[in-house]
């Protein structure tokens, strides 16, 4: 009998500590929440800073808010909220910032499959818990369709002005990032936030 109790209670407890280590559909929907204002505020302040370097200089000023404005918001952010904030290509112009881990390459192979049965890039998103070798991770992507303003630097290489392609031949001489049409998925936002210890 007290042995069967004993084992009653560790059930229980064990039972305890798996619910506690399991997210709440809340808790899950409260990052997701926190995930896209967090997309938004990026992405709202870089339209900002290229609206303001197209109106100064084109599109070859924009190049240097895409290499230089972009990555410190990303980091600005990340420290702000201890997660990993980044923009992933689906073709990359930085390879040091912008290549795609093996889920994000997941996540923007579904999003063109989405988009391939009609739904827009601008209704998509996805979030969900991840388990790593360094970790358990919530991880969300909100998709970067290409635009119009996109094109001038992203578009038809051939196309490209002179002082666009002088320019991404100095910057970055192995670039991949071009012949996209507007519509086209460039890449997405990405944020990656450790759940160990949470």
């Amino acid at each position: 009998m007290r042995s069967r109790g004993l084992i009653e209670s560790l059930l229980v407890a064990g039972l305890a500590l798996g619910a506690s280590s399991v997210f709440s559909q809340d808790d899950l929907a409260a990052r997701e929440q926190a995930a896209k204002q967090t997309v938004l505020s990026f992405a709202k302040e870089l339209s900002g800073a290229l609206k303001v370097a197209l109106k100064k200089g084109g599109p070859s000023s924009a190049i240097g808010v895409c290499r230089d404005i972009a990555p410190a918001i990303a980091n600005r952010i990340s420290l702000e909220k201890g997660w990993k904030v980044t923009r992933v290509g689906t073709r990359v112009r930085n390879a040091m910032i912008g290549t795609p881990d093996a889920w994000e390459q997941q996540v923007l192979a579904d999003f063109q499959a989405r988009a391939a049965q009609g739904e827009s890039y601008k209704q998509m998103s996805r979030s969900e818990v991840v388990e790593e070798p360094g970790g358990r991770y919530f991880r969300f992507m909100k998709p970067i369709p290409v635009q119009e303003v996109c094109v001038g630097c992203h578009g038809r290489a051939a196309d490209l002005g002179e002082p666009v392609r002088a320019a991404l031949t100095e910057r970055y001489p192995h670039d991949k990032a071009v012949n996209y049409r507007v519509g086209d998925l460039r890449g997405a936002f990405s944020i990656k936030q450790p759940l160990n210890g949470n």
